[in-house]
């Protein structure tokens, strides 16, 4: 298999998982709908996983107690998830996903200290072009962007934070056994997510648990075989793509998120947001092209 095969389907797993996250938010609002914050949800959706991944790859535990670095994954993955779908469901849908995608910011930052990959000029170039569009995007005269307006936003950068972290420990981490990272992912979904749950509840942030119906259980359930599948694209992807390539890959979250809240009728496409979605697609090509050629 040539170097730009593998490039192309490292690619194609990172966009699948983009797109997973990026129409995410429907089935957490859907689930809100029925009483279920999203830290529940995402309590729920992540111990169901956990449970699968654990009858169908029990030695996954062996890999995870041997190495215990994973434990900087449980955290990182779990950060990501509650700050994200929080985010994606209580506050703007494009807002949160766009502001969650400063994440390469971010991993332009982390990826030189932890893989010791100095950015090159080609990559800084690809990161500003990204990063042009998300703020065509969200600089508008009522927005005071970068200032975050709300806890969601928080949330989001927080998410984004994490994700780049993330990306960076499953490079770092790839000498451990791919089911192992992917308990670590999952339990940090779950574990994180209860606290969070449970001190949101002591905050007053967060609901309890309503009673159990088959209609949002079974929405839950399918939710969680699409994250299962996600990560394990995203674990595909991440490890076979450099820190760079992996962030604007993943900005096509941005683009599946709006559209799909379009399509959907929770927002509007402005021209400002089809010019910015539009740079940071162009700037995710030129990324895939350049691994591609080396």
């Amino acid at each position: 298999m040539t170097a730009t095969v593998k490039a192309v389907l490292a690619a194609a797993a990172l966009t699948l998982n983009a797109f997973v996250y990026g129409v995410s938010w429907w089935p957490f609002r859907e689930l809100q709908a029925y009483g279920v914050h999203p830290m529940w949800a995402t309590a729920i959706i992540y111990c169901l996983a956990l449970l699968c991944l654990t009858v169908f790859q029990p030695r996954a535990w062996r890999g995870f107690v041997k190495h215990p670095a994973l434990w900087w994954l449980v955290v990182a993955a779990g950060l990501t998830n509650i700050g994200f779908n929080w985010a994606v469901t209580l506050g703007d849908v494009v807002r949160a996903v766009l502001l969650f995608y400063l994440m390469p910011a971010w991993v332009v930052l982390l990826a030189w200290p932890m893989l010791g990959e100095k950015p090159t000029k080609g990559a800084l170039l690809r990161l500003g072009l990204a990063l042009t569009g998300v703020v065509i995007v969200l600089k508008t005269p009522t927005s005071p962007w970068p200032v975050p307006e709300s806890l969601p936003d928080w949330m989001a950068l927080m998410a984004g934070f994490s994700f780049a972290l993330t990306n960076i420990l499953l490079r770092k981490l790839n000498h451990t056994p791919g089911e192992s990272r992917m308990l670590a992912m999952f339990g940090g979904g779950a574990v994180v997510a209860i606290i969070a749950a449970l001190l949101g509840m002591a905050l007053g942030l967060v609901n309890a648990l309503p009673a159990p119906q088959f209609s949002w259980i079974a929405l839950a359930l399918l939710v969680s075989v699409a994250f299962m599948v996600a990560n394990l694209a995203l674990q595909y992807g991440a490890g076979r793509l450099n820190a760079s390539a992996t962030s604007l890959i993943m900005l096509s979250e941005v683009v599946f998120a709006s559209v799909s809240s379009v399509v959907l009728g929770t927002a509007e496409l402005s021209t400002r947001t089809l010019l910015g979605g539009a740079l940071i697609l162009l700037a995710s090509l030129l990324s895939v092209l350049s691994y591609g050629k080396r």
